[in-house]
């Protein structure tokens, strides 16, 4: 069930495409996978999973830094946390990533409506990802996170400083705040990895564009691809 799953995120076939004689030796029908699948994300499966696999092998991961960084997919048929994206011309969808220095992508936000910017709710999407680390047992004390001109907001800065994070934010002109930063050049370099973790979500066609109407099943898909390439790569 699961690998018919896999092959459908991999390939971003249409669930009633799927080849159900690949995977079933006995009879089996394309709905009975979509229901499974279904299930799981309801019952938070997928995100137990991730974080069962990160507590396993946390000691692998690289926390010498963090990477924040905003994902917009372009959706085709609409539904929840959907709007039109000016700068894409198409419909989107926004989720924020955090990665570990190697790129590994280690937990994501919910999806939010397009038409909205990086900083849109931030403080509360960031609360919920570091919540999700902690129940993995990575500790969020101390980290130092790098984030581009787009999160420079005062509130996320206060959040993070509140949470005993560093954040090493490139900070936005247009802001026009005349206060200065500690702002660190070459950790700010690290940043790179996480564009590379794009290029690896990319490869999964289920998640390069959205057709998934309800944001459980989209989030649920992108947490499952965080498990392959964490797999992966540990």
């Amino acid at each position: 069930m699961v690998k018919a799953i896999l092959y459908r995120l991999k390939t971003g076939c249409q669930w009633r495409q799927l080849p159900i004689k690949q995977f079933f030796r006995s009879k089996y029908k394309w709905q009975s996978v979509y229901h499974h699948f279904q299930k799981w994300c309801k019952d938070g499966s997928w995100e137990r999973i991730l974080q069962t696999i990160q507590f396993k092998y946390k000691h692998l991961l690289d926390l010498s830094s963090i990477q924040l960084d905003g994902t917009h997919t372009p959706t085709k048929r609409g539904g929840e946390a959907v709007a039109y994206q000016g700068r894409k011309k198409a419909k989107t969808s926004n989720m924020l990533i955090l990665t570990d220095n190697q790129g590994i992508p280690l937990t994501c936000s919910e999806p939010i409506e397009g038409n909205h910017n990086d900083a849109f709710k931030l403080v509360p999407s960031a609360q919920q990802m570091l919540a999700n680390l902690e129940s993995s047992g990575i500790r969020t004390d101390g980290l130092f996170l790098n984030a581009d001109s787009g999160f420079d907001t005062e509130d996320f800065r206060r959040y993070c400083s509140e949470k005993e994070i560093i954040g090493n934010i490139d900070q936005n002109m247009r802001n026009g705040s005349t206060n200065e930063y500690l702002f660190d050049d070459l950790l700010y370099k690290c940043r790179f990895v996480v564009e590379r973790t794009n290029a690896w979500l990319d490869a999964f066609k289920a998640i390069l564009v959205r057709f998934e109407t309800k944001s459980l099943h989209w989030k649920a898909l992108n947490l499952l691809a965080f498990s392959v390439i964490l797999l992966r790569k540990l």
